[in-house]
């Protein structure tokens, strides 16, 4: 069970072994041998034409303009912005090149930063735009917001005399400091020997041995003594592992620990009520621990939208959760049950599990998505490296590339677009990668994970509904008729849009849709480029031809292009799926 695989990624130091199994008989080695030269040779002949097509390839699958043939990736980009890249002329770049989601990060953002990132991706014109249609700012431009929390957090106090805020102390290895969590040590301020951390119960949450972290782990503490006896505000003694300086509101991470952290801290409630007044359309939920959680946070975001007046049938921001502790992991498949999506946020886990476990724990998780048709965004240090370089490392393309292959739906930059010297490049180099990735796998699928081509979803018992029956017979027909694209007429509540996507089709999902919000809800889903009201008043029987016009208008399709229309009509008494299959005229 995923379950029980990744408690066993968040709780044990991996050790390897190298077994050596041995053969019983020349026989059978000489048939080992023989079936090894053959399959070298297989392969050899589909990894020579792979390395030519490969040798061969060049340039960009971004938009260069809002017209000519198009076939965009697949995977999308969620793209934090920041400083350097908040200003119009660099948000039109972003978006020309693949930006699809804009993160706004609440740890930093002020209000007046929020509006006027918000207002500039409304100008920013995407492809759809190409569409002579007469549309609001919203509908020329599909582009999602995702407001992320900082989340319920544990965090150092001030250092003693730090009135620049810029000050630091060094805690050096050997020797012990003490952990104190009562208001007067708030008010004296943290020193080398005595640190403030905001955390009543702390001394409940440890015993002698456990790990501290501070500072996403510049600093390592091991716990001396505990004074558990104390309801609150017990010392905890540790002694310091490695030497490093410390500013004041270090974070703190407890790895393994059970805390009884909210969902929400009060300036999440804050963030929230705000951004929904500001239309967000994702909630990235730091610091998610449980079920109950997310829970709970669904519960809040209900009642802002009644408090703020909101219209009931108006959608509700979806909520992402941001996996980034051992509890989420081990609570990750009730976690993942009531998320709308998961992020995995590898910054802090890489702080909470062994450092070499995040890969596979982000394969476990991409998996498990996969397998239930939920979006799943691989977050953090991408392209690192462009935030002051032009070019990338390797080991970062690699990175994203993989993150394609274990079946991510989307992948994000953080500090490289939101404070980099080089935002639109980082957009453009990770459009590339994606591009690169996306054709290697259709070329040599072999060599991918079993979960990037929906095979996972096509198992899982979610695909005895109609609807996701109607979408597994539209991928396969669109992949047996090689189609350029698939065309989804989409109704108000229908998941059509979202299940197509989870059997992971090659070719672009071009989903006509009644509404702005509906659109931006559905765009971080893998191959899902949605088109808002063209056929609004359209009869049913008339929509598939003007949705090809549109379609091909876009760059989609082009004239002998086969594609697939698929759609659920409703007629008196019920509502029946259409699926067909023809040719571009």
């Amino acid at each position: 069970m995923l379950r029980q695989a990744i408690i066993r990624l968040a709780s044990k130091q991996s050790t390897s072994t190298l077994n050596v199994v041995g053969a019983n008989s020349q026989g059978s080695l000489l048939h080992t041998a023989n079936s090894a030269r053959t399959l070298v040779q297989m392969m050899s002949t589909m990894a020579s034409s792979s390395l030519t097509n490969i040798a061969s390839c060049s340039g960009s699958s971004a938009e260069p303009s809002v017209s000519g043939a198009w076939k965009p990736q697949l995977t999308k980009i969620v793209a934090t912005i920041g400083p350097t890249s908040e200003q119009l002329p660099v948000m039109k770049d972003l978006v020309r090149c693949g930006l699809r989601i804009m993160r706004l990060n609440f740890s930093h953002a002020t209000v007046e930063e929020v509006e006027l990132r918000i207002a500039n991706l409304k100008q920013c014109e995407g492809r759809h735009g190409n569409i002579q249609l007469e549309k609001k700012d919203g509908e020329r431009n599909v582009r999602a917001v995702l407001l992320d929390t900082r989340g319920p957090e544990i965090r150092m106090g001030k250092l003693k005399n730090d009135f620049s805020g810029h000050e630091t102390i060094r805690l050096t290895v050997g020797k012990e400091v003490n952990l104190r969590t009562s208001e007067d040590w708030q008010n004296n301020g943290s020193t080398e020997t005595d640190l403030f951390i905001d955390y009543p119960k702390l001394h409940k949450v440890l015993m002698p041995g456990s790990k501290i972290l501070l500072d996403d782990g510049a600093i390592i503490l091991t716990v001396k003594h505990v004074e558990s006896d104390k309801e609150f505000h017990g010392n905890v003694v540790c002694t310091i592992d490695n030497t490093g300086d410390l500013r004041s509101r270090a974070g703190v991470n407890l790895p393994g620990a059970e805390t009884d952290l909210p969902a929400l801290s009060a300036k999440d409630k804050v963030d929230i009520r705000y951004g929904m007044t500001k239309d967000v359309d994702y909630i990235a939920a730091s610091f998610v621990q449980s079920a109950a959680h997310v829970r709970e946070i669904k519960a809040y975001v209900k009642q802002c939208a009644q408090d703020l007046g909101l219209d009931p049938s108006y959608p509700l921001p979806l909520i992402i959760s941001k996996i980034e502790s051992q509890t989420a992991l081990r609570n990750f498949d009730e976690i993942l049950t009531e998320s709308d999506g998961i992020m995995v946020a590898r910054g802090d886990l890489g702080v909470e599990i062994p450092i070499h476990q995040v890969t596979n724990a982000q394969k476990e998780m991409v998996a498990a998505c996969n397998a239930v048709g939920k979006p799943v965004i691989v977050a953090t240090q991408m392209l690192e490296s462009m935030a002051k370089n032009p070019r990338p490392t390797r080991a970062e393309v690699s990175d994203v590339t993989n993150a394609v292959y274990d079946g991510a739906d989307a992948v994000m930059t953080s500090g490289e677009t939101a404070k980099g010297k080089y935002p639109v490049d980082t957009i453009k180099m990770m459009n590339e990668i994606i591009a690169s990735a996306e054709q290697f796998a259709i070329d040599r699928p072999d060599l991918v994970s079993p979960s990037y081509g929906g095979k996972i979803f096509a198992n899982n018992s979610s695909e005895g509904c109609i609807e996701a029956s109607i979408a597994k017979a539209t991928v396969a027909a669109a992949s047996k008729r090689g189609a350029a694209a698939i065309i989804v007429l989409a109704k108000v509540g229908s998941d059509l849009p979202r299940l197509v996507s989870a059997y992971r089709p090659n070719v672009p999902i071009v989903t006509f849709v009644p509404s702005s919000k509906m659109a931006r809800q559905l765009i971080l889903n893998r191959g899902i480029h949605p088109v808002v009201g063209a056929l609004s008043g359209v009869s049913f029987h008339k929509r598939p031809a003007i949705a090809i016009k549109y379609a091909k208008d876009m760059g989609f399709l082009k004239s002998g292009d086969d594609v697939v229309i698929v759609g659920i009509e409703d007629d008196e008494k019920d509502e029946f799926g259409t699926m067909k299959v023809t040719s571009v005229p």
